[in-house]
């Protein structure tokens, strides 16, 4: 008692069919696989974006200096 026998399922879905009428429910139907190929292919776009090496930003090369520690010029940029 309690527990639905795959009989109790299909009385259930034929009830179904007949009260939203066939084209009503295999519109509803459609709706659905299109929700599921949906979800489907945005997983599909979480993986390749995941798979894919995350941009950077590369730092710039440090500046070398125009002077060393005794005052003389080291490079020209005249």
């Amino acid at each position: 008692m309690g527990s639905f026998s795959p009989i109790h399922l299909l009385v259930l879905a034929v009830v179904a069919i007949l009260l939203l009428g066939g084209g009503r429910f295999s519109n509803l139907m459609g709706d659905v696989a299109k929700g599921v190929k949906n979800f489907k292919k945005g997983m599909a776009e979480e993986d390749e974006t995941s798979a894919k090496p995350s941009a950077r930003i590369e730092a710039q090369k440090s500046a070398e200096p125009a002077f060393d520690r005794d005052g003389e010029r080291v490079r020209d940029d005249r």
